[in-house]
């Protein structure tokens, strides 16, 4: 592969969409897993709020609007079918409270519509939503989807009576700042992922396009918490260059959840070669400075928080992105750090996570699917 391949696959890791997209789909099943609702289209993040209810970030299948180019090659082409979807985790009935909101993905393929970028995440504090609409491109693109494009990369805020106002743009943030700029195969990109609202002090938000932490006040002022530190790692064989040859890759924070002693852990991904049991948990207090609180994980994709201080951290695949289909991983991180997979073998590209109050886990199955995923719940004693 020449160094310009090279250089395409690692700003194609830039967009967790890519990332997504390059999850085919695993060998798992979900046939000994309890499915509480499915026939979701691509759920990414989820988050308990108001009454006890599950609250899910569909991020759509994409439609027949106007197309940019997608993280992994082909176009990826606008539709308003992404939603934040109510379910009551008891009944198994879900609704869609919130629907039209913006989604691309890709029209072809075996099957179009999947891996869409769209609604990624969704957070409460008190009766108020906030949820995160991604982009995985340089935010100047949105200029060629017309009006619709102004949705992308932005925070978002809904309100008890279902309207709702954007909060930050946070792509013309990474247009103007690009926290990362310097590092190794660092670009303009902007993809607002996980977002934890539950919090005093602002919202929290990770952008994984920008490789960023952000905190972004109620009245919508953006600052920057963190950015991730770059890797290198020896390069694929596939890539064809010469024993021992280091390549960059990226952090690609997702998943935030606020952490007890300080402001938040985050999940990383990694961006390409997406290296095996290179992926952390990180720890990021108030100083800004991200520090490893778990290791070993491969292409974490959200981390959840339970109430006695088990930390959940789930993985896209097992074996990681740029090897064969997998089955994703779930792996608690007790407080002495030690770290246990519950459900092995039965995730199929997951996608989200959220703790009930009681402990259940609630994890989106098929990840990926325009309209045959799931949401699927997990007995935190495996």
């Amino acid at each position: 592969m020449t160094g310009a391949s090279v250089q395409r696959h690692a700003r194609a890791s830039l967009a967790l969409g890519a990332v997504l997209a390059c999850a085919a789909a695993a060998p798992a099943s979900a046939q000994n897993l309890d499915v509480v609702t499915d026939g979701l289209s691509s759920p990414h993040g989820l988050a308990f709020g108001p009454g006890g209810k599950l609250y899910v970030a569909e991020a759509g299948r994409g439609g027949s609007g106007r197309c940019i180019p997608g993280p992994e090659g082909g176009d990826a082409c606008y539709g308003p079918t992404g939603a934040i979807t109510r379910v009551d985790v008891k009944s198994g009935k879900s609704r869609q409270i919130l629907r039209g909101l913006p989604s691309l993905a890709p029209q072809t393929g075996d099957v179009p519509g999947s891996d869409a970028l769209g609604p990624n995440d969704v957070s409460f504090r008190g009766a108020t939503g906030y949820f995160t609409i991604g982009l995985g491109a340089n935010p100047a693109a949105r200029d060629q989807l017309g009006r619709a494009g102004r949705r992308f990369a932005g925070l978002y805020r809904m309100g008890r009576n279902g309207n709702v106002r954007r909060v930050a743009d946070l792509g013309a943030y990474e247009a103007r700042h690009d926290p990362d700029k310097g590092q190794p195969t660092a670009e303009v990109d902007s993809n607002p992922f996980s977002v934890d609202a539950s919090g005093s002090g602002g919202i929290l938000v990770t952008d994984s396009g920008g490789n960023a932490l952000l905190r972004v006040s109620p009245s919508g002022q953006v600052r920057t918490v963190a950015v991730f530190p770059f890797a290198q790692t020896l390069a694929p064989p596939f890539l064809g260059l010469p024993p021992g040859t280091q390549v960059a890759y990226q952090p690609v924070p997702t998943g935030v959840v606020r952490a007890p002693g300080g402001l938040a852990y985050v999940g990383q991904l990694t961006g390409f070669p997406f290296p095996a049991g290179a992926a952390n948990v990180f720890h990021v207090a108030g100083g800004g400075q991200p520090e490893v609180h778990a290791s070993g994980f491969t292409n974490v994709v959200d981390v959840a928080r339970a109430r006695n201080g088990d930390l959940y951290a789930l993985q896209i695949t097992t074996t990681g992105l740029a090897g064969p289909p997998s089955p994703g991983k779930l792996v608690r991180v007790a407080a002495d750090g030690t770290q246990t997979e519950l459900a092995a073998g039965e995730l199929d590209h997951p996608t989200g996570i959220a703790v009930a109050k009681n402990g259940d886990l609630y994890v989106a199955n098929r990840g990926g699917s325009p309209n045959n995923a799931q949401i699927v719940r997990i007995s935190p004693t495996g």
